[in-house]
């Protein structure tokens, strides 16, 4: 079989493919972007053509690292036909021997598709790079078809820590400094730690006007903690009883005891609880009852 410029030929006689979709993801600060500029730079610097793209990245424009790198892009949106562009990249010029894509857990699944597409149809490399989960801890939908359809996924080894010291695996937003599990899955805002650019970004639903959205790392252990924090408070405010004021009635018994009002004191004796006297120890004459405690009037006197 003759080789259709995609591989060599193999001894079974099929072609094998060399080109391949290729995710690398991680956690904030474990290093994406600065790989992807990276792969970038060092294909450019041999002459070969590459395609460098991104979503919703910290600088308009271009795919920016945080050791302050940056290179420029084609930014796209989920309407985007990622096969019709990167085709006319293709056949517009001298051709691509790679795509690079940045922030790739924002693309639609269709569009992970697209980059499959452009793999098997056009023998170019695509390299995605994202996060895995959202703030809330679960797929993100352009990570779940890259882990789905990529023919190679890898985590990146760049191990970013927790407040703690262990290693952070999870991403944490914070509104006004307070940790949050639900809202937009895109709202954009600032990367805590070291990181203090300020990118923008609200939190609608969460104050009243526009909010401090930042982002922060956590270890498994401390992003459940804050998780198991706030449902216990938001199951402590649902359960919370009612306040009930107390009212003493004009013949001067307190209503939800029965019992004769004092001054300065409350009954805190369970209720529906009866105190019932033990018939067969003696009480001892020399002990004067206590005038201020009164008799349970569903028991009756606890005297024969």
């Amino acid at each position: 079989m003759v080789g259709d410029g995609r591989g060599t030929e193999g001894r079974t006689g099929y072609v094998e493919r060399m080109a391949a979709l290729r995710f690398f993801f991680g956690t904030m600060g474990s290093g994406k972007s600065t790989q992807a500029l990276q792969i970038h730079h060092n294909l450019l610097s041999r002459g070969l053509g590459c395609a460098l793209v991104t979503q919703l990245d910290r600088q308009s424009g271009k795919v920016s690292s945080r050791l302050g790198v940056s290179a420029e892009a084609i930014i796209v949106d989920p309407s985007v036909d990622l096969f019709r562009l990167i085709t006319q990249e293709h056949l517009s010029g001298p051709g691509l021997e790679a795509v690079i894509c940045d922030e790739a857990q924002f693309y639609a699944p269709h569009q992970i598709d697209q980059l499959a597409r452009v793999v098997d149809e056009f023998d170019i490399e695509v390299y995605a790079f994202g996060l895995l989960t959202t703030f809330q801890g679960v797929l993100f939908e352009g990570s779940k078809r890259l882990l789905e359809v990529a023919d190679v996924r890898s985590e990146l080894q760049v191990e970013a820590r927790c407040w703690c010291g262990d290693r952070a695996t999870h991403n944490a937003r914070l509104v006004n400094g307070v940790q949050v599990y639900d809202g937009e899955i895109t709202v954009v805002g600032d990367t805590g730690g070291a990181a203090t650019g300020d990118i923008g970004g609200s939190a609608s639903g969460h104050t009243g006007g526009a909010a401090s959205v930042t982002y922060d790392l956590r270890c498994r252990k401390h992003w459940l903690e804050g998780k198991q924090r706030h449902q216990q408070d938001a199951l402590f405010v649902e359960l919370r009883p009612a306040r009930v004021e107390r009212k003493i009635i004009s013949n001067g018994t307190n209503p939800t005891t029965a019992m004769p009002a004092t001054s300065g004191t409350e009954d805190v004796r369970p209720r529906g609880l009866a105190v019932v006297a033990d018939p067969t120890i003696e009480a001892d004459p020399t002990i004067e009852a206590d005038p201020t405690i009164g008799v349970d009037p569903a028991v009756g006197s606890n005297r024969s």
